[in-house]
């Protein structure tokens, strides 16, 4: 596992709680895993970046496709929205002062963030992607992070969609472009 890193992407209230209009039906059941694999990667000292959303209270930075849902649900993940649809962390995970901890602003984690250039600081050469949305934001970060030239996998039980058929479908078509899909268990037991 040396030269690898997790990237938690997207795991926060606004897109976990079925009071959301951005809730993922499928990201609370994951909850559990994701902060399993957290500890696992701290527990082996590599390391962590959680790739979060965070959207200004006007309203400016959210995407085209996402800003009538946004702003008639409640403005989630902005500083004006109610706690449980806020961009904060389920409290069972572990953020410590290593880890990165970084805004994206789409859907992707490498679109307009330094996620690449610390990544090469720090020679990671595999990344694992863990979070929500898998079809949205698993996808396009694992496409870019392939284009980049990093190996990529995907924890298919980390990971969650709006129902069973997309999180499948999604799943094999990033296997199909070179993903390495694997289970929390697998993974543990590669590394």
């Amino acid at each position: 596992m040396k030269n690898t890193a997790l990237i938690m992407i997207d795991m926060q209230r606004g897109f976990i709680d079925p009071s959301s209009p951005l809730c993922i039906a499928g990201a609370a059941a994951t909850v559990p895993a994701c902060a399993e694999v957290i500890r696992f990667f701290h527990e082996n000292e590599l390391p962590v970046f959680y790739a979060v959303r965070h959207y200004r209270a006007d309203g400016s930075d959210v995407e085209k496709a996402r800003a009538k849902t946004w702003a008639e649900g409640g403005k989630p993940m902005s500083e004006v929205c109610d706690a449980n649809m806020s961009d904060a962390f389920p409290e069972s995970f572990e953020v410590l002062a290593s880890d990165h901890v970084f805004v994206k602003p789409r859907f992707s984690a490498f679109f307009a963030t330094s996620l690449d250039l610390v990544l090469r600081r720090l020679g990671v050469q595999t990344v694992v992607l863990a979070g929500t949305t898998t079809p949205n934001c698993i996808r396009t970060t694992c496409y870019d992070a392939l284009s980049l030239d990093y190996d990529v996998v995907v924890l298919s039980d980390c990971t969650s969609s709006v129902t069973d058929a997309v999180q499948a479908a999604n799943l094999e078509d990033m296997q199909r472009i070179g993903a390495e899909i694997m289970t929390l268990e697998e993974l543990k037991k590669h590394g």
